[in-house]
């Protein structure tokens, strides 16, 4: 079973993220199009947990032979320790790249964690759950999961900073990953100071819950008719989680840069209201014509995510001419091409437009070349 709609809201999220990345290069971007400084949520901070809820939607189809009355075979750990491997390599050769000029590759302060880094530990950990435990022990450890992080960054004191810190440096799982990870590889941007990291070791405790958010829901959507009452379900759940994840809030804050429990249950919740919506004008109304742009670039999505990355860090290091000060090729294109006639704010919108257009067009020529790269 292929779930078109599946592929369209991937689609949605892979231009979500080229756009947010793009735009947010800039200096003046629209508040939607960055993330909260620390905690809350805007639109962006909904991209990165919608990739992971997918890839648990998308095991649930993967993996379903295996979950049943067949047993896996040494070869089905392999490829999805082949997966996971390939996608942690790919994004420590992101962050090489951008440490020191564009073609040098410093692993004296690579950055060990990332976004594709933590996409390969959530899949390969979910993956062992699913195959492993029966359903109702995959629930449990959700629960786990979300609870006992909960609990760890709230009530267990971090040494000089004490229980409940919940900032950039004082947090517990910042504390841990010090612990683990040298500082030189932790992250220095936005305020760390490689004293932690967005996308932390410990943190992936809570990313592992989003996908496995995911899966449940592929799972329950497997077993229910192609119906609206299906849609509504889904949106009914997506409300739920919205409603509860809010009110966790209040006492455990909503907060990206941590993936907090209940960050994980809010942008879940908002995930499923957005796949509801896909399901019910693809798979119900089969109203597919407005969807296919989306679905082109969910079927490459890692090969179109990786390259976009690639380049803006290559129009971030590069430069406009050999004086000292001359700007970057981002800032060169930025400038002349977009602040100088629709300002700073539509300038940087509508450079990261382009920038998801471009990226549309190599989809479209790979999908026309019949051209789908798996990792």
């Amino acid at each position: 079973m292929r779930l078109t709609s599946l592929d369209v809201f991937r689609g949605i999220t892979i231009a979500g993220m080229i756009l947010v990345n793009m735009a947010g290069v800039a200096d003046d971007v629209y508040p939607s199009l960055a993330h909260a400084d620390w905690h809350g949520c805007t639109p962006t901070d909904l991209v990165f947990p919608f990739f992971l809820f997918i890839v648990g939607v998308a095991m649930t189809f993967s993996l379903s032979k295996y979950t049943q009355d067949n047993q896996p075979s040494a070869s089905v750990y392999w490829r999805i320790c082949r997966r996971a491997a390939i996608l942690f390599v790919l994004g420590l050769l992101l962050n090489g790249f951008w440490n020191k000029g564009v073609w040098t590759f410093d692993i004296n302060n690579l950055r060990i964690m990332g976004v594709l880094q933590r996409i390969s530990l959530t899949y390969l950990f979910a993956s062992l759950a699913v195959l492993k435990l029966p359903r109702k022990g995959q629930w449990i450890l959700a629960g786990v999961l979300l609870i006992g992080y909960w609990l760890a960054m709230m009530y267990v004191p971090v040494p000089e900073y004490g229980a409940g810190v919940l900032t950039r440096e004082g947090n517990f799982g910042a504390y841990v990953d010090r612990l683990i990870i040298p500082k030189a590889h932790l992250y220095a941007g936005d305020g760390f100071k490689n004293l932690g990291d967005p996308e932390g070791l410990f943190s992936t405790i809570g990313a592992i819950a989003s996908v496995l958010a995911g899966y449940f829901t592929g799972d329950w959507i497997r077993k229910q008719p192609v119906q609206t009452r299906t849609s509504i379900g889904l949106a009914l759940f997506g409300i739920g989680c919205v409603i509860v994840g809010w009110a966790w809030g209040w006492v455990f804050p909503i907060n990206k840069k941590l993936w907090t429990s209940s960050y994980v249950i809010f942008t879940s919740g908002w995930a499923l209201l957005l796949l509801a919506a896909c399901y019910e004008l693809i798979e119900v109304r089969l109203i597919r014509r407005w969807s296919q742009p989306w679905e082109i670039m969910g079927l490459n999505a890692i090969a179109i995510f990786v390259p976009s990355v690639l380049l803006i860090k290559i129009l971030v290091k590069t430069k406009i001419g050999t004086d000292e000060n001359a700007p970057s090729t981002y800032n060169w294109l930025y400038q002349n091409l977009f602040v100088s006639w629709a300002g700073t704010f539509n300038g940087s919108l509508l450079f990261a437009l382009v920038t998801v257009l471009f990226w549309w067009v190599v989809a479209v020529v790979m999908y026309r070349q019949r051209w789908f790269i798996k990792v």
